[in-house]
């Protein structure tokens, strides 16, 4: 896209492009799907690892039929089709896409983060509804361009698997937040502290330097496929494939690319934010091809009713050293890998990653913690709930997802921002949402997309 066409005038470009004759032979255009009369026909695109926990909460409800599978990987797959022996196997989700067009009715892309949009913007572009894994892409130019492709046809059912946003400890949260038991929202803190996990840093030898090796191609596993849109480069033995994509940029986002979808999302809901004014890390560059060990983001948002006015949320990869010590907490106590903390007119919220909300200091919150549980109280929910809520929507029973591709776009524009301003340390970089550019950092507006690979273009995205 070029960096001088605002938001506005890039989709009605867009929209004039039809799907055939673009994206290639092998994907055509069909119409909306129809509602389902009976059972929701599914396709599951990555059967293995987060793929396999994501069909197993699909089948959970009873009104679901898994009717193709698709993994590039051909032991995953055949893994997963033990489980679902009557589903059609694929091993390229384009040719799935093709030939079951007229036999499913939705997606879920559980894949690395590079081949999300190619997905899940085709399979929209086919009429099916589609639950897509976070973060929702692996750019900022493609969350806007789903966002507004979601937007566009409002037939279709859209989810983000930010699973947490429907269990009943981070709704508890937003419930807390927004009933005011800690007052207007001052300012927020997350953290996750997994740097082996996220950057290869401590690793013998680190993986964070491209090794100069390439290894031989399993039987099992499609390489090219496998990169799809992303640059190509050698297969290298357990550099990659099957957990360690998500240190390298080509790939994956680092620890704040993947857990800032739920950090975020909390923070996102609970206060209802938009997109940023500016954005700044404090902290080293990242190496040349994976991700600092080291990353300190801190945006600055507009207010919203739930704030004391413009407000500041800062996201740590390595813990929040700095600030803690303004905390009522126990210095000396473990902070958990991952975590939240409110800070409040009137006190704190610690929001410990997947657990019930905790009011700081002690005791001094009581009288404002019993009344939010006499009118409102603990809110149920689950991880469950989040799939179900999806099947139930497709389905056409009234019900709404909670991170449809038009909240979660927004929310992975600024998670990935972090991705992106980590790369110029020490400097505010400014944000224009509807031009969908840095003002003052024209270097950065070349990280904001890249060109896919030749041959996986897909049409409104690259």
């Amino acid at each position: 896209m070029n960096r001088r066409t605002t938001r506005r005038t890039f989709v009605k470009q867009s929209a004039a492009v039809g799907l055939a004759g673009v994206a290639g032979p092998w994907i055509r255009s069909t119409k909306a799907a129809e509602k389902p009369t009976g059972k929701l026909r599914h396709a599951a695109i990555g059967t293995a690892r987060r793929g396999q926990q994501d069909l197993e909460y699909l089948t959970k409800h009873p009104d679901i039929e898994i009717v193709a599978l698709c993994d590039v990987d051909q032991e995953f797959l055949a893994a997963a089709s033990k489980i679902y022996p009557k589903a059609r196997q694929y091993r390229d989700w384009r040719k799935l896409l093709t030939e079951e067009a007229d036999h499913i009715d939705s997606i879920n892309a559980t894949v690395p983060n590079h081949m999300h949009a190619p997905i899940a913007m085709t399979a929209m572009q086919m009429g099916k509804h589609v639950y897509c894994q976070k973060p929702l892409t692996h750019s900022i130019y493609e969350s806007r361009r789903l966002a507004e492709e979601a937007a566009k046809r409002p037939e279709l059912v859209t989810q983000m698997g930010v699973q947490t946003n429907s269990t009943s400890e981070y709704r508890t949260a937003v419930a807390m937040i927004q009933f005011g038991v800690i007052g207007k929202v001052k300012e927020v803190h997350s953290w996750d502290i997994l740097r082996y996990y996220y950057t290869g840093d401590f690793t013998d030898p680190p993986t964070r330097v491209r090794p100069d090796r390439t290894d031989e191609v399993p039987d099992s596993l499609d390489w090219d496929l496998w990169l799809g849109v992303a640059p190509e480069r050698p297969y290298v033995h357990d550099y990659y494939h099957t957990r360690w994509w998500r240190r390298w940029q080509d790939f994956g986002g680092g620890a704040h690319g993947d857990m800032g979808g739920h950090m975020m999302d909390v923070v996102f809901t609970a206060l209802e934010l938009t997109s940023p004014k500016w954005v700044l890390s404090h902290h080293s560059p990242p190496f040349e091809e994976t991700f600092s060990p080291n990353n300190k983001v801190q945006y600055r948002f507009p207010g919203t009713q739930y704030t004391t006015g413009d407000i500041d949320y800062y996201w740590h990869d390595t813990g929040p050293v700095d600030a803690k010590r303004d905390w009522p907490i126990n210095l000396d106590k473990k902070l958990p890998n991952d975590g939240t903390m409110f800070v409040g007119e009137k006190g704190f919220m610690f929001l410990p990653h997947g657990k019930m909300p905790q009011l700081l200091p002690e005791g001094e919150l009581d009288a404002q913690l019993k009344e939010f549980n006499t009118q409102v109280g603990r809110v149920d929910g689950s991880e469950a709930e989040h799939y179900s809520a999806f099947i139930d929507a497709c389905l056409g029973r009234g019900v709404k997802t909670s991170t449809p591709f038009q909240y979660s776009g927004q929310l992975t524009e600024s998670v990935l921002m972090g991705t992106v301003v980590n790369r110029f340390p020490g400097e505010q970089l400014t944000w224009d949402a509807e031009a969908l550019e840095f003002t003052n950092k024209p270097e950065a507006n070349k990280l904001l997309s890249r060109p896919y690979r030749d041959g996986w273009q897909v049409p409104g995205l690259g």
